[in-house]
């Protein structure tokens, strides 16, 4: 017999053996008709502040493209008339020589404007990239899908969202539509790391209320990040479905874990957390449910 947490080891370890070899980039799992903020003409996401700004924009227009007035006019268009731009911040960098001779270098907050696509006119349509959806005949997985029906105080799910997020102030999970997901078990790691998220609201494990910083980009909120998608790879393992979904996760942590200077010790901490992230949806699972019954109680056979 094998207890839950040898598994919980066995996939922390796992994953640390990727990111000592080297992963992929991340790639996001689905392919909305909206999709995320980007520069239109170089097709770059948006980060950070910029991102969280222009995705609610994104949204308001249902274009994810954006551009500046030059590129604007160097594509043959225009703004419409009334329309006004959005705010991209960026820190640059200034040499500043002081008395002794030394070179200070200081932060500088700069921005520049731009236009979502939907703000603009005359641009050729051929111009304009293809931004439908991803669309496949979309299969449940029994045992990946029992986790979130037999999850007692899931919080409310709403589908057909532009991006996967957590909303602690509403207690409530959003996702976009599991037919633009590229792959069925893609959806179930999206969603679980969505549902470990909710595991630290203040009715659950109150984890949240211990994390000292929520700012995007900040320590707490990486570390959360890293809980989030441990507990979802632990989750993953434990239906099956980890085959088609680790290497990704994998790209995902080492993109967080990078604040910590490559820490791996991070990542042990985050996985304990994670662990009891996980252990919080498995004890509140309804009675019908005894296949994750056994995983509650700890006892997992060989075959599994």
């Amino acid at each position: 017999m094998k207890s839950s947490f040898d598994i919980y080891e066995m996939v922390t370890n796992l994953i640390i053996e990727r990111l000592e070899k080297g992963v992929i980039p991340w790639q996001m799992p689905w392919k909305v008709d909206n999709g995320l903020p980007q520069n239109m003409i170089h097709r770059k996401l948006y980060r950070g502040f910029n991102f969280w700004l222009l995705l609610t924009v994104a949204d308001k227009f249902g274009s994810p493209y954006f551009l500046t007035f030059n590129q604007v006019k160097e594509l043959g268009g225009h703004i419409l008339k009334g329309e006004k731009g959005f705010p991209v911040v960026f820190w640059k960098i200034l040499e500043k020589e002081e008395k002794d001779g030394s070179i200070d270098q200081v932060p500088f907050l700069r921005y520049y404007t731009v236009f979502n696509l939907k703000q603009t006119g005359g641009i050729d349509e051929s111009k304009i990239p293809s931004s439908e959806a991803h669309d496949h005949d979309f299969d449940p997985i029994e045992q990946a899908e029992q986790v979130i029906e037999c999850w007692t105080d899931c919080p409310e799910i709403r589908f057909d969202q532009s991006h996967a997020f957590y909303s602690p102030s509403g207690d409530y999970i959003g996702m976009p539509n599991p037919r633009t997901f590229f792959k069925d078990e893609q959806y179930y790691a999206v969603l679980y790391h969505e549902c470990c998220h909710a595991t630290g609201h203040i009715n659950r494990t109150g984890r949240h209320e211990k994390l000292p910083d929520h700012r995007f980009n900040s320590k707490g909120y990486s570390q959360e990040e890293l809980v989030a998608e441990m507990g979802a790879s632990f989750l993953c393992y434990l239906t099956g479905i980890q085959n088609a979904t680790i290497d990704n996760s994998a790209a995902y942590i080492k993109s967080w874990i990078r604040k910590f200077r490559e820490d791996k010790k991070m990542l042990l901490i985050a996985s304990s957390m994670a662990q009891k992230a996980v252990d919080y949806i498995l004890e509140h699972q309804s009675g019908e449910n005894s296949w994750i019954k056994t995983r509650t109680g700890n006892q997992l056979t060989e075959a599994d």
